[in-house]
């Protein structure tokens, strides 16, 4: 404080001013009282890629959708699930989050599809017999913690044919409204709103939602309306070369194809999400930002 005193002598500033700087006279402050307590909610955000950090839309949603009495943990990770989240060891990990104190109401909003549809061998689920039934699991752990659970149909991919989306995630989304209805569950119906999203946009303008910009022949093609075949995965590997020496080492490597999501992307989708979940979880309607 000294320091800065004589900085500001050195710069002739007025030894009245000076006075008016520091603390607020002892005489004009009210009472001292505490604080009220908070009861902050705690939202956790359990699924795949399309909701993970860097490739789906959940970062974006806790950043520009929720305000400070609701705590938003994203924990999306790309490659899993119904089974490879919870063989792992994620899911553990998110029903300890829903058992942690200190918060008023737990949410637990559950996404998964995509993988469930992969021919990985650690990934694919059996639809008839699996999916729904590790749902209905999930379900009910977090019931148990005490939380609640809400599920959520898989983000629509975004892939045409003469000009109209063709949503290959439809009967798996189906399974999630199935286990929903039985299980009296709260639904945001993602697959949904977000095929409506992306039939309007056109196959050409959807191809701004993804993390890279589309080749050329690949835009061209959906501008005819019938978008190319996806990329092979292996062109989304990491970059190569040595990783910086010094500060964040961590990478992603963007890609383009017609089911991760961008910037502008995880903007759109996350608006979805904020706007569906005030009208399935009335109770979180004062805590959501449009």
């Amino acid at each position: 404080m000294l320091k800065y005193g004589l900085a500001l002598l050195a710069l002739g500033m007025p030894a009245i001013v000076m006075a008016q700087i520091g603390a607020e006279p002892t005489a004009r402050r009210e009472p001292r009282v505490d604080a009220p307590p908070i009861k902050a909610d705690k939202l956790i955000l359990v699924g795949d890629s399309t909701m993970a950090p860097g490739s789906g839309w959940a970062s974006v949603f806790c950043a520009y959708h929720v305000k400070s009495t609701l705590a938003c943990l994203n924990l999306g990770r790309g490659g899993r699930s119904t089974r490879s989240y919870r063989a792992e060891g994620s899911w553990t990990i998110a029903l300890n989050e829903a058992k942690a104190a200190g918060y008023g109401k737990v949410y637990v909003l559950i996404q998964f599809g995509h993988n469930d549809q992969s021919s990985k061998g650690e990934r694919w689920t059996d639809l008839a017999t699996e999916f729904s039934a590790n749902l209905s699991q999930m379900v009910t752990d977090v019931r148990e913690t005490g939380a609640v659970p809400v599920l959520v149909t898989p983000l629509s991919r975004r892939e045409f044919r003469d000009g109209k989306l063709q949503n290959t995630l439809v009967p798996w989304s189906d399974e999630v409204r199935k286990v929903a209805s039985a299980m009296q569950v709260p639904l945001i119906d993602l697959n949904r709103d977000s095929a409506a999203v992306v039939q309007k946009l056109g196959a050409a303008d959807a191809t701004e939602l993804a993390q890279a910009p589309p080749l050329p022949e690949e835009l061209e093609a959906a501008r005819k309306g019938t978008t190319l075949r996806p990329r092979p995965a292996v062109e989304a590997r990491e970059p190569a070369g040595e990783p910086p020496a010094t500060g964040p080492r961590g990478r992603l490597q963007p890609k383009f194809d017609y089911t991760h999501l961008g910037e502008a992307g995880a903007r759109v989708i996350s608006k979805i999400i904020a706007n569906d979940l005030a009208v399935t979880v009335p109770g979180l309607r004062s805590q959501l930002l449009p």
